[in-house]
């Protein structure tokens, strides 16, 4: 269980998270929506413990963040528009992932290979596993970063904007992996712009506005859409045909 309480973060005289509080467990898959400079990414980063809040706590398992030594094993990070500016191998780049888990010195110990191997064919880049990661596309960059957040089999994986970029079999490919990582028992948090595939995957859609929670629900509806971006949006079809089309502010 992991659980925030009044998380307030300020920045430039900007309150950019103003007493937030959840607590997810494992075996969600919670998507947060919001506006641009909602505070999305902020509240991911708190929860990955790799920001301190200027006020509130966030905890696992009833422990601080900052008292666990084993959290880079727990739990895995993948942030907006991540970088590379070294030509490693796509297959070193999904290794990295596995830092926490490696002795300190010493190469990579052969009982990794499998989990390398089955990261790589889960993102669609078993066929570029040798390719310098900087020769990627754009999407398949992204989709090299989504490997190597889950190749250590993290207990809790969150990831901020994991499909911007991608094409649609691709996007549609990487939410089916998440959304099965949280069948697994592991608990998903993601930020997604795309309203359509986080009503079609997330069990629960947390709604940032001005850097506070509006809405805690268990579905994406036409008026939780309305009320955070302030569009009217029609809902067709359910289940994996579900989609949502959205009208302009002057149709709503």
């Amino acid at each position: 269980m992991i659980s925030a309480q009044g998380i307030t973060v300020t920045r430039g005289g900007r309150r950019i998270l103003d007493g937030v509080s959840l607590a997810a467990g494992a075996g969600a898959f919670i998507a947060v929506i919001g506006p641009n400079g909602a505070g999305k990414s902020t509240l991911l980063s708190v929860l990955a413990g790799l920001l301190t809040p200027d006020a509130g706590q966030v905890t696992l398992d009833s422990a601080p963040l900052s008292a666990l030594s084993d959290l880079a094993r727990r739990r895995a990070y993948l942030p907006q528009n991540p970088r590379l500016e070294w030509p490693i191998s796509v297959e070193r780049l999904v290794a990295l992932g596995l830092t926490p888990h490696l002795p300190a010195l010493g190469g990579l110990p052969p009982q990794w290979q499998p989990a390398i191997t089955r990261a790589l064919e889960q993102c669609d880049l078993a066929d570029r596993r040798d390719q310098p990661a900087t020769t990627l596309s754009g999407g398949e960059f992204a989709r090299a970063m989504l490997a190597r957040a889950i190749v250590g089999d993290p207990d809790i994986l969150i990831v901020d904007e994991p499909i911007t970029g991608l094409d649609p079999r691709h996007a549609m490919q990487s939410m089916a992996l998440l959304t099965r990582f949280a069948a697994a028992g592991k608990l998903v948090i993601a930020s997604l712009h795309d309203l359509t595939l986080a009503a079609r995957h997330a069990g629960r859609i947390i709604a940032l506005v001005d850097g506070r929670i509006v809405e805690d629900a268990d579905s994406l509806t036409e008026s939780l859409i309305h009320r955070v971006f302030g569009v009217a949006a029609a809902r067709i079809g359910q289940g994996d045909s579900l989609s949502f089309t959205l009208l302009s502010p002057s149709e709503k």
